[in-house]
């Protein structure tokens, strides 16, 4: 490793944490809008290992707002994509791309982590997640509904129940209970209010998010991943998980 790539870094957290960040691995759930510059500024910030979980490719309409989609990249996996940019600029992070559907099949892949930052849209998901990292004790943040929205200065760390307005976080908050998990979730949300896309973008989708995609731009998502890279960082090198 150059010894320049870190220097500010080294600057305002200290060699010693610095170093500690080498030996630690986060597991980013979904390399979208959010995770992928959730995955760029932990990368950037010198963490030793990531673990990339995304079963989708890069497509066109990712363009606007994912950090790895570029028209090089379109039809790519999208953690192969992230990958390959990670190692333009830190060939020392070490990459595991997991190309899969995140489910209770495969979900124990999250105890290799330190860390876990859950930017995936499946409600079901989101709980089993949420459920196996209370189990094992793995600190994480999750984040809530950054579509249809424009002001990135709207989002914020907050614990799940005290978030209002969000119809994913209310579905996320109602099962929740139902599961009888720790209540005390930290998670990124949105107090702007979302508008409402009721536009039919394709017909023939199997779902109503294929079919009316939520309308995205860059700002939101990417306050969203790198407030919650800057998170995992400072609970990782001093346990600071109070806002």
């Amino acid at each position: 490793m150059g010894k320049e790539r870190l220097e500010r870094v080294q600057l305002l957290i200290g060699e010693e944490k610095t170093n500690l960040l080498e030996t630690k691995c986060v597991l980013v759930a979904g390399v979208g809008g959010v995770g992928s510059y959730a995955a760029e500024a932990l990368a950037r910030t010198g963490i030793g290992k990531l673990i990339l979980v995304d079963k989708d490719v890069v497509s066109e309409s990712n363009l606007n707002r994912q950090i790895m989609a570029t028209h090089d990249t379109i039809g790519i996996g999208k953690c192969i994509a992230m990958k390959e940019r990670i190692h333009s600029y830190n060939p020392d992070c070490e990459v595991i791309c997991k190309e899969v559907f995140l489910d209770k099949e495969n979900i124990e892949m999250v105890q290799e982590t330190d860390f876990v930052i859950d930017a995936i849209d499946t409600v079901t998901s989101k709980i089993d997640l949420m459920e196996i990292c209370q189990k094992k004790g793995i600190p994480f943040i999750s984040s809530l509904g950054m579509g249809n929205r424009l002001d990135p200065s709207k989002v914020v760390i907050k614990n799940l129940f005290e978030t209002s307005g969000d119809p994913l976080a209310r579905s996320v908050r109602s099962l929740v209970r139902k599961r009888g998990l720790n209540e005390d979730i930290k998670v990124l949300f949105s107090s702007e209010k979302p508008i409402v896309q009721n536009k039919e973008v394709n017909p023939e989708g199997e779902t109503r998010k294929d079919r009316i995609p939520p309308a995205s731009v860059i700002f939101v998502p990417a306050e969203a991943g790198l407030l919650a890279a800057s998170y995992a960082i400072r609970v990782l090198i001093g346990g600071q998980q109070d806002e």
